[in-house]
């Protein structure tokens, strides 16, 4: 059986020559300028936005895209005012596209004009991790559905919004016989992963953070003192453009290890947090709080799902609650020492384990196979919430006591910015 996912594709605007950028200023402006007519006359159905549309000197693709764009700002978004910077929307009939691996840019774009004989062909700069997608939507394999034509200051960037089919899962995550593979968010380590398998960790990954932290920090630093001098607009934007891609960067290679990692269990099902209130629940002071928050974990996450979908593994969430505290062994609550995990319980086998591996395994083991997360029950007074205490997260029961995860034996920790 097969699904459809839908997908953004991002390419940048060869630089073109001074006829095409007034071609292409000329198709922006009068775009807006129909934009701003219709949203004001209060257009709330599709005749209605055409009639006001109609006389500007649009593609029929840009007219076709305003008549359904229009009245969704005034009943879906119940919009109070537009933005000034809206990109050029064109139907999905605009996704007229060229490769020839011959040419410096290998695809080009037909870039819709009003009137006969006025389109031009433009070549696109694309991300190269959409390489693929891009030879699908050339060659029919993907189906295209709107697309969006930005102005930057000194540069164009184009989406395209594509359908493309991929095999589902052959097996429920529900089985019993399935691989659970938690990964972890955090700071120190980018991405913590680790498989369940047979109930026993499992040849576990990280990923170090150190790069992500040192651009988070760099751009924070950079940006405020452009802003104390009162530098341009454009100087600013550009610098914050120039970090954020290059943090794109570090999240499509560590999701792409992420699921690399996982794809070589048998029956595997990738396992993340569900951090929907993560963000509001963090308190931590104004410097910690600035840290985390500024660090997208939703943006990973969402990354990496694509990706487990893209290669047919299903993905389920669990609750968060004490993943990082929690001895995945025993289930007392215990403590971080650096990048350590100490637990607390004296009887439990495990004196020191990976912080991070640690909380890996207990999100792969709240993976239960009949679809419920293992509830929290105490475990006794003998450990205290605050630092002290201790939750089991089911009744320990007798079992061999697996060779300890000592940080010499968890292996190199390959950076995803590299």
């Amino acid at each position: 059986m097969t699904a459809t996912i839908t997908k953004t594709l991002e390419a940048t605007l060869a630089p073109p020559t001074a006829h095409k950028e007034h071609k292409l200023c000329d198709l922006l402006d009068t775009y807006r300028a129909g934009l701003h007519e219709a949203f004001e006359a209060g257009c709330e159905r599709m005749t209605a936005t055409s009639d006001v549309v109609t006389p500007y000197d649009l593609p029929y693709q840009a007219k076709a895209a305003l008549c359904n764009y229009v009245p969704q700002l005034h009943g879906t978004y119940d919009a109070q005012e537009l933005d000034d910077d809206h990109p050029v929307r064109l139907t999905n009939q605009a996704a007229e596209f060229d490769h020839s691996p011959e040419r410096d840019y290998e695809f080009t774009w037909w870039v819709p004009q009003p009137g006969r004989g006025t389109n031009f062909w433009i070549p696109l700069r694309i991300n190269p991790a959409q390489e693929e997608l891009w030879h699908d939507l050339v060659d029919g394999e993907a189906s295209a559905g709107q697309l969006r034509l930005q102005r930057h200051r000194t540069s164009w960037t184009l989406h395209v919004t594509v359908e493309f089919s991929v095999e589902e899962p052959n097996y429920e995550p529900t089985e019993d016989d399935v691989t659970p593979v938690g990964f972890d968010i955090g700071e120190a380590h980018l991405l913590a992963g680790c498989a369940f398998e047979q109930g026993t960790p499992t040849d576990p990954l990280l990923i170090n953070g150190g790069r992500a932290r040192h651009l988070r920090k760099e751009m924070h630093t950079t940006l405020k003192r452009l802003q104390e001098r009162d530098a341009a607009e454009w100087r600013i934007e550009e610098r914050f453009d120039h970090y954020q891609n290059a943090l794109t960067d570090i999240i499509e290679k560590a999701s792409r290890q992420a699921i690399e990692y996982a794809c070589q269990f048998e029956k595997p099902v990738v396992v993340l947090e569900d951090l929907s209130y993560i963000r509001e629940d963090l308190d931590y002071g104004e410097w910690m709080n600035r840290r985390l928050h500024a660090w997208a974990f939703a943006r990973l996450q969402q990354r990496i799902e694509d990706k487990a979908r893209e290669a047919g593994i299903p993905v389920e969430y669990v609750r968060p609650e004490y993943t990082s505290q929690m001895c995945h062994e025993c289930g007392h609550i215990g403590y971080r020492d650096g990048d350590g995990f100490r637990c607390q319980n004296d009887e439990c086998w495990v004196s020191e384990y990976h912080a991070d591996i640690n909380a890996a395994v207990n999100i792969s083991d709240r993976h239960d196979p009949w679809g419920e997360s293992l509830p929290m029950k105490p475990a006794g007074d003998d450990i205290s919430r605050d630092g002290s205490a201790c939750d089991s997260a089911a009744t320990p029961t007798e079992q061999s006591q697996p060779r300890q995860m000592t940080f010499g034996e968890v292996g190199s920790e390959p950076t995803a910015g590299s």
